[in-house]
């Protein structure tokens, strides 16, 4: 993550908040030089005071706040990516769109929920420059309707989850994170990713089938694995 810590140099993130350091009169930088609460262990610090302490130009609060959230994050743009660095891509614009905004969040919702929804929306910029959806046969046929076929993933890890999420065609991939995971609704999918509500619905039907297929097969080679 080297490209992400740099961003928090002299002129890094920290330049991005209104009222930081970097924009106020030279006479006030001191007054940042003690952050807030900058005795309180950082899990003992709640969102709003994160927030708060960003907005105040503390540079610490911003590391604080990163840290707290980049694991999570990073776990949503690695379902998105086709790879680890196009990953990292992603989280660094999401983030560099997180400081910048901060002062727009209205605490409505979860900080969590609100930086999440930055991700998904960079990673669908990501998308619409690296791989365009374009309706290509995979040479498959799969139902339309799976409500009939449910199958689990409580018994694979994150890293085979992951696995299966990423080989999807691109396409799929999305339309499968954005329905499954993110819970938004078709018509809204269509309307984020250019196509039909039906085709949001077709793509998303196939993702399972093909899911569902992967994981039989992985099913198969585990049941191999431990009679061998």
């Amino acid at each position: 993550m080297s490209a992400l810590a740099a961003a928090f140099g002299p002129s890094g993130l920290r330049s991005l908040l209104p009222g930081s350091a970097a924009t106020r009169p030279a006479e006030s930088v001191s007054s940042l030089s003690a952050p807030v609460r900058s005795l309180t262990p950082p899990s003992q610090l709640s969102d709003a005071e994160l927030l708060d302490g960003c907005l105040a130009g503390s540079r610490l609060m911003q590391k604080y706040l990163y840290e707290r959230f980049a694991g999570r994050m990073m776990a949503v743009c690695l379902r998105y990516a086709q790879t680890t660095f196009e990953a990292e891509d992603v989280m660094q614009e999401g983030f560099l769109t997180v400081f910048k905004n901060l002062a727009s969040f209205r605490r409505e919702c979860p900080l969590e929920f609100w930086i999440r929804r930055i991700m998904v929306n960079a990673a669908l910029r990501q998308h619409r420059r690296n791989a365009p959806l374009i309706a290509v046969s995979d040479g498959g046929e799969y139902p339309e309707d799976l409500a009939g076929e449910e199958f689990t993933l409580s018994n694979y890890n994150f890293e085979e989850l992951l696995g299966l999420v990423q080989d999807l065609a691109p396409r799929y991939q999305m339309v499968f994170n954005l329905f499954a995971i993110e819970g938004y609704g078709h018509k809204e999918i269509g309307e984020l990713l250019g196509i039909s509500e039906g085709t949001s619905k077709s793509q998303y039907s196939r993702a399972r089938a093909i899911l569902k297929n992967k994981i039989e097969r992985l099913d198969a080679h585990r049941s191999h694995g431990f009679r061998s």
